[in-house]
């Protein structure tokens, strides 16, 4: 799954650091789905586009293989 979680974080001028302590998860959660790595939760998805104020189809896009 691609995402769009590092542009987002870059409109709010965030560190990982700052996103992690906010989404409460690591530093290293933060960056493993930023470089297609892990894939969250559907809470932790729901949690960033609230965050975010944005839909999770505007943060994260599914394609299909």
């Amino acid at each position: 799954m691609e995402n769009r979680l590092k542009v987002q974080r870059a409109k709010k001028d965030m560190t990982q650091k700052e996103l992690a302590k906010e989404m409460d998860v690591s530093r290293q959660t933060i960056n493993a789905i930023e470089t297609g790595k892990y894939d969250p939760s559907l809470e932790l998805a729901l949690k960033l586009a609230k965050f975010f104020d944005t839909s999770v189809e505007e943060i994260f896009i599914y394609e299909e293989d």
